[in-house]
């Protein structure tokens, strides 16, 4: 049992574990399981200048950090580094970070079109496994701040 299924159990959620080959990114993550890459929840940490704060959006869209720094009102907030997210989140994998900021002690920022879907599938805090569960579950007991943080098609790829 992971720490984030273990964490979904004590909140009384209920979820389905999916086992997978060893994935790197969101859209990896699909492919394995099987599911379309917006229905796979992407979860960034990014440094502002007093904190940690966690971005989400589906799997399949590019977060725009111009957006994010808007959420977190910070102009200078970038994508924490590995060695930030080893030493201050030690007990998850990189690139496998849940959209569970009371988990990780940090304020979540969801893009509007995650909230579009009924399922949703995240890492559950390794690269080879993964939870679903319903959206309005995920976040029914979460402070979230909804804002939107994902690039528009055709717009500039700049950060």
């Amino acid at each position: 049992m992971s720490v984030v299924t273990k964490y979904l159990e004590q909140r009384g959620i209920s979820f389905e574990v999916i086992p997978h080959q060893r994935a790197f990114t969101s859209v990896d993550e699909a492919r394995t399981m099987g599911v379309e890459a917006d229905e796979v929840l992407k979860t960034v940490v990014v440094d502002t200048s007093s904190r940690h704060a966690l971005a989400v959006v589906p799997g399949s869209r590019r977060l725009d950090m111009h957006r994010v720094r808007e959420a977190v009102g910070d102009q200078h907030a970038h994508l924490a580094t590995e060695d930030e997210l080893a030493r201050d989140f030690p007990r998850f994998e990189l690139g496998a970070f849940p959209p569970l900021g009371s988990l990780l002690g940090v304020e979540t920022f969801v893009d509007p079109e995650v909230s579009q879907h009924e399922t949703v599938v995240f890492a559950a805090g390794t690269q080879t496994e993964s939870v679903r569960l319903k959206t309005a579950d995920l976040f029914r007991d979460e402070k979230v701040h909804y804002a939107p943080l994902v690039r528009e098609p055709g717009e500039d790829s700049t950060t």
